[in-house]
């Protein structure tokens, strides 16, 4: 029978066969990449609202130039 094959994941320089760990193990290892996505999708959020507050603001100053 073929051996099942390795998932590995490093963690602090230490790889670790994700086909090894306990249940436990892997529902915190998926909570941490989902958090992971979660973090990233929050700083992407970010950039995109401080753009339009940016944008928002330039408007607001050309239109209060244009009333000068």
């Amino acid at each position: 029978m073929a051996e099942a094959e390795k998932r590995l994941i490093k963690i602090d320089d230490v790889e670790y066969d994700i086909n090894a760990m306990t249940e436990r193990q892997q529902n915190m290892l998926n909570h941490v990449a989902d958090l992971d996505q979660k973090l990233a999708m929050a700083r992407f959020n970010v950039d995109q609202l401080e753009v339009s507050r940016q944008a928002f603001f330039g408007m607001l100053k050309a239109s209060l130039e244009e009333e000068v």
